[in-house]
């Protein structure tokens, strides 16, 4: 019985370690009441300039988020100064008000599309920022402290046109 649990064990580890292979940069950042002026910050140290990347936002959030969809603002900030900046919105739940990702218990993580096939073409320390930048329907002012969103994570992996 013993040795079978260290099989298994051992089974899990390997399919788990294998699955993410892919992986460049995986990091989150926990986040209470993400205030609208608030930046979530990873910062990039020797990127591979040769490789091509797909970038994803990981999103962990809780029943205590009241929307069915998410706005971001994010930037990257290259080396030599340049800064590429996009507003995106991203679904949270199904029509039926049902949760989008994975996990159990009322947390969910959503592992979200950012950017695909990017390269990173200058060397040195690069800044991706992410900020929230949501409101009610019909307000101006953001809303000044976002519940329910419980961390906020930047991942970066090999790109598929690279095999």
């Amino acid at each position: 019985m013993r040795s079978a649990f260290y099989v298994l064990f051992l089974m899990n580890f390997i399919l788990l370690v294998s699955c993410d292979e892919k992986r460049v940069f995986d990091d989150y950042k926990s986040v209470k009441g993400w205030h609208k002026d608030s930046l979530v910050s990873f910062k990039l140290k020797d990127v591979d300039t040769s490789g091509t990347y797909d970038l994803f936002i990981n999103i962990r959030n809780n029943n205590k988020y009241n929307f069915s969809n998410l706005f971001l603002i994010t930037e990257i900030r290259f080396p030599e100064g340049k800064v590429i900046s996009d507003t995106l919105e991203y679904e949270m739940t199904t029509a039926e008000g049902e949760w989008l990702g994975t996990g159990f218990g009322d947390v969910k993580e959503n592992k979200l599309w950012y950017k695909e096939n990017i390269k990173f073409d200058e060397s040195g320390d690069y800044l991706v920022t992410i900020q929230q930048a949501m409101r009610k329907n019909g307000e101006v002012e953001g809303i000044r402290e976002l519940e329910g969103i419980t961390d906020v994570g930047f991942r970066i992996e090999h790109s598929n046109s690279d095999n």
